[in-house]
């Protein structure tokens, strides 16, 4: 089973077209909420470009979590003094430690209804309360393939990843979208 959600085999392509800036407006502002110097795990990091430095610019201290060997030999490349992991958010260990935030871009919906769900609940375990949580999914319960792999992609849609977040704990203060329309959820766990 190919734990990176096909990405390791379209690796070569993604790194080509993820040097854009999608996503940076809205993890810069988001980053610059977070307490100065703090720890921050970016799931589903890729190549660390362009959101890992966001949020290594904005002075925080990130760690990169990327199932796709050759994303994080990119990412080690790019970010050499940023700790990273090649891990299947499904199996990681996070570092055996707890966050102040969690950044998942483009990640939770590749994955199966039920690995969003055991993810939800192991985010609430390494999020310190009051700790925050960006991440982006539509809005709508949605099934479709994802552009770059063709594998299929599914959104449990707002009202069902709100009530799963309060299962543990984690409470979406905010929902917004970017230039590119990307929906973002914006969540804080309860201190």
């Amino acid at each position: 089973m190919d734990l990176s959600n096909g990405y390791e085999e379209v690796s070569v392509e993604f790194l080509t077209r993820r040097s854009t800036g999608v996503g940076v407006n809205a993890v810069r502002k988001w980053a610059r909420t977070l307490p100065p110097g703090g720890t921050v795990i970016d799931l589903g990091c890729g190549p660390g470009l362009p959101l890992t430095e966001v949020l290594v610019a904005e002075g925080l201290n990130p760690f990169g979590l990327d199932a796709a060997p050759s994303l994080v030999e990119a990412f080690r490349r790019n970010l050499p003094n940023t700790p990273v992991v090649c891990e299947a958010v499904q199996d990681s260990r996070f570092f055996d430690r707890t966050f102040d935030a969690v950044l998942a871009w483009g990640l939770i919906f590749l994955l199966s209804a039920e690995d969003q769900h055991r993810l939800i609940q192991r985010i609430g375990g390494i999020l310190v309360p009051g700790g925050r949580l960006l991440f982006t999914s539509p809005a709508r319960q949605l099934v479709w393939n994802d552009v770059m792999t063709g594998l299929e992609s599914r959104s449990l849609g707002a009202e069902e990843y709100r009530r799963q977040l309060l299962g543990v704990g984690v409470l979406i203060s905010d929902e917004f979208e970017d230039e590119c329309q990307n929906h973002y959820f914006d969540a804080f766990k309860k201190g």
